[in-house]
């Protein structure tokens, strides 16, 4: 007997499968609005299954959180489930999961969001606890000791008392990047949190949390103006704040390659990543460097796959790709593709670097095949497809960042054309623009308990 879910999924294909045919292409319903205290609002309906995702995605994560203040952003994805006006300490939680539902937050470069994925019924509940927290988190100094404590134990689980902790996503943007906001340390520096007083979260919160620096997302089943009129009874009313100057996140272009160690004293093995910067946003070059990650790294026919693990047997898997903490399409400012592996202390770094740089500069020597470009336009095409056609979360992650970024959530339909407008000569002039061996940085792992454990900096 079929479940729920999979008869669901099978229709979603089916439909798009029917779009396909009709040569239409994936078009995704998309209603934006904007409230007069500078709310953004996107509502995607779709009655495929019983259910609502409701997302608010604010536009304060790692980087754009101001000096003095490191960490901010992410101790705040775990205040906001604190308690608010009317809702209790965990009762957010709760509220949720005793409708049989799910939900989640996490800090990212660009933002900090949270997500409900409720029956459809609850939309109305929902709506209306998430503007209780915008409008009154519960800012008092037991939480904020209880929360500090919380941040500094999940750094230390997640980084100091693990292997490899913090690489290369965390790690990597510290040396390859300049400018301080892309590359402080993002998890925050523990001194500068434990300084922090009540004030200055709750006036942390007063800025960042507030309409004029969010978006509203609501996808799945649901009616539109019933749920505008939710939307603007519960959330019109909280007042817009004064936004500081947004940061000037630029980078200098890199003319010389870096290179790094950084010694492990839990790792087994070293591990090496090697990272360059991506192209601005939305540019041709851009989706050039999409399909250029679908044939060098994604997958297992992927050509690092082939060279590194199939032919020479120098690790069991290559990972990485554009954005360690998200996907290509949920950014705004500089960000790196980078390629990682770890290996046997037997194999030399500097020979796994040439065969890496052998691999990319095979895109500038000889323009792709039209079989090699197809397939990566296809594999492009089908995760393309899973994110924006499924109603909920990964939906709702797109059309957030759209309108945050670009206030512009209906760019969701123009996606796809823009990846079927890369052609061989542009990756090869992409290759050599962003991809040379003076645009990457290269940082190694080194195990400190064996004996070529040494300790390395920015270089």
């Amino acid at each position: 007997m079929k479940t729920n879910q999979t008869i669901a999924g099978v229709a979603a294909i089916l439909s798009l499968l029917a779009i396909e045919d009709a040569g239409a292409g994936l078009n995704v319903p998309v209603e934006y609005h904007k409230l007069d205290n500078g709310l953004k609002v996107v509502l995607s309906p779709d009655h495929t299954t019983p259910k609502v995702t409701v997302a608010v995605y604010y536009h304060i994560g790692f980087r754009n959180e101001p000096r003095g203040r490191t960490g901010f952003a992410h101790l705040f994805e775990h205040m906001m489930f604190q308690g608010s006006g009317n809702l209790g300490k965990m009762e957010f939680i709760q509220l949720v999961e005793s409708s049989g539902g799910n939900l989640n937050g996490s800090t990212r470069f660009d933002f900090t969001n949270y997500f409900d994925i409720v029956p459809s019924h609850k939309l109305e509940t929902i709506l209306w606890a998430e503007a209780d927290r915008m409008r009154s988190l519960d800012i008092t100094e037991e939480n904020l000791v209880n929360q500090k404590g919380v941040v500094s134990n999940e750094v230390k689980v997640n980084v100091l008392n693990r292997p490899y902790g913090g690489f290369p996503w965390l790690d990597m943007p510290q040396y390859a990047n300049e400018n301080w906001h892309n590359a402080h340390n993002f998890y925050g520096e523990l001194a500068e949190l434990e300084a922090a007083t009540l004030e200055d979260v709750r006036l942390f919160f007063d800025t960042y949390y507030s309409p004029n620096n969010a978006v509203l997302v609501v996808t799945g089943d649901f009616d539109s103006k019933e749920a505008l009129g939710w939307v603007d009874e519960y959330f019109s009313s909280i007042p817009a704040s004064e936004l500081p100057e947004p940061p000037d996140l630029t980078e200098p272009i890199q003319l010389k390659e870096k290179r790094a160690s950084k010694g492990d004293p839990l790792a087994s093995k070293p591990a090496l990543a090697v990272s360059f910067h991506m192209p601005e946003r939305n540019t041709p070059a851009f989706y050039a460097m999409g399909v250029i990650d679908q044939i060098l790294l994604q997958g297992d026919a992927s050509r690092l796959t082939e060279r590194l693990v199939k032919s020479e047997g120098v690790t069991g898997h290559v990972a990485g790709g554009i954005n360690a903490l998200g996907s290509m399409y949920n950014y705004y400012g500089p960000m790196l593709w980078t390629a990682s592996l770890r290996y046997d202390r037997t194999e030399q770094t500097d020979d796994i670097l040439s065969m890496i740089e052998e691999e990319i500069e095979g895109l500038e020597d000889e323009l792709i095949d039209e079989k090699t470009l197809q397939r990566a336009l296809t594999r492009i095409r089908s995760d393309w497809y899973d994110r924006a056609g499924s109603s909920t979360f990964r939906r709702a992650d797109l059309l957030a960042s759209f309108a945050l970024f670009d206030d512009d959530p209906a760019r969701i339909n123009g996606i796809e054309e823009e990846f079927f407008k890369v052609t061989p000569e542009l990756i090869r002039k992409t290759v050599r623009e962003y991809l040379g061996t003076e645009k990457r940085t290269v940082l190694t792992i080194v195990p400190e308990a064996g004996d070529e454990a040494e300790n390395g900096g920015r270089s």
